[in-house]
């Protein structure tokens, strides 16, 4: 009885988490079977490294969307994943800088005013890919009819804005999944779906694997992606043991949380699906269920694993039409933006201070505006050069002892 009992709690798990898990390939060309299948060996290699004493689930990252879309259209998708792999090997280096000198190691590294930014920039690196989505638009041109596309797409949006402001318990940790079923089933009635491809794909496929490329240049532009990730899984494993009234920085440790994610991100790159990462969703659903066991969290990702060879399942989603997609994107990702944005308030970031305001200012323009090093044939731009730029203005960037408004108003 116990075993049903954690199985029907593990399903409900993925049941909260499935509609964030699938965006991310949806929005970025990946196969969403291999996020399932990644999220589910991802989330057991996590429970083994932590010895099953962590109530998470790895879903798919949001902060990889933007990054995995420039790689693919710039080196390729076997390349792609192979920086994605490179970029699991970020979660180590934090992983041992904890054990050999502590939390504060990397708080003094990267401090709130260099993950604000650089979190706000990964929202906003997609916010044209949103937008163009929800006009019906791929590749700036109109694939699907505007007029359609934008009342899809609104109500897709705000059947996700009712949910999340107004829904009760449960319904509030699937508001991404409620307005994908609501901005479906509209668009299927406007005939802008098209269900051949489900009715022709089997029952039973196994999921198309794709071996990474060895490419250093995508490999150098991802690692620096992972830093922003690798510091929201800190918060994390702090959010859930406040739930569950456990120290897990401290039993089984942040250094093996973080080693047990990064080996997740690993794998993933490993076999074609986009990186994971912890999700808020889930500790969500553990304080409102109560069901705080590790070992839910697994039957949770043997359900992913057994819904990734599904094909009709994976034709399916593939099916969701753009404006849909869209209408989630427009949210989730001024979402993002807006985490980064709480960081810097959490912290009391005072931006008058010229130091502050030149970290977050440089950051912010060079990682939304385009602005691209070519360091020889390597583009190196967006978010792996936002935050790389945000470190360095960290690191060499003097700490004056007073230091006031005026005198920047006065420079200016």
């Amino acid at each position: 009885m116990q075993v049903l009992h954690n199985a029907v709690a593990g399903l409900q798990i993925l049941f909260v988490a499935f509609g964030a898990m699938v965006l991310v390939p949806l929005l970025t060309g990946l196969n969403p079977s291999m996020a399932l299948l990644g999220a589910g060996i991802g989330t057991i290699l996590f429970q083994a490294v932590t010895g099953w004493k962590v109530p998470i689930f790895l879903g798919s990252s949001f902060a990889f969307i933007a990054p995995i879309i420039f790689s693919i259209s710039t080196w390729g998708m076997g390349a792609t994943f192979f920086g994605l792999f490179a970029a699991g090997f970020m979660y180590f280096v934090f992983a041992f800088a904890i054990k050999l000198k502590g939390l504060d190691s990397v708080h003094k590294l990267i401090p709130p005013v260099v993950i604000g930014p650089v979190i706000i920039v990964i929202g906003l690196s997609v916010a044209v890919v949103a937008t163009q989505m929800a006009m019906g638009k791929s590749n700036g041109e109109q694939v699907i009819d505007y007029k359609l596309s934008i009342l899809v797409s609104a109500i897709t949006f705000a059947t996700t804005v009712i949910v999340t402001m107004f829904g009760k318990r449960f319904l509030r940790l699937v508001p991404i999944l409620l307005g994908i079923t609501v901005g479906y089933i509209l668009a299927a009635c406007l005939g802008l779906v098209d269900f051949a491809p489900v009715a022709a794909a089997p029952w039973f496929q196994i999921p198309h694997f794709v071996s990474p490329e060895v490419n250093w240049m995508a490999a150098l532009f991802m690692l620096p992606v992972a830093i922003a990730p690798a510091i929201e899984h800190i918060g994390g494993i702090m959010a859930i043991g406040k739930v569950t009234g456990k120290d897990y920085a401290t039993n089984p440790g942040l250094h093996r949380t973080l080693a047990g994610d990064g080996l997740g991100v690993c794998v993933a790159g490993l076999i074609g699906g986009p990186p994971v990462t912890t999700y808020g969703e889930v500790t969500g659903a553990v304080m409102i269920t109560k069901n705080d066991k590790p070992l839910i969290m697994t039957y949770a990702a043997i359900f992913a694993i057994i819904m990734a060879f599904f094909g009709k399942f994976n034709a399916f989603l593939n099916s969701i039409p753009l404006p849909v997609m869209g209408g989630i994107m427009i949210l989730l990702f001024g979402t993002i933006a807006s985490l980064g944005l709480k960081a810097l308030i959490d912290a009391k970031v005072d931006i008058t201070i010229p130091r502050n305001l030149v970290i977050i200012s440089a950051t912010l323009i060079t990682g939304v505006g385009g602005y691209t090093i070519e360091i020889g044939s390597f583009p190196f731009a967006g978010v792996g050069l936002a935050s790389v730029l945000a470190i360095v203005l960290n690191l060499i960037l003097p700490h004056p002892k007073t230091e006031k408004a005026e005198d920047l108003e006065a420079d200016l």
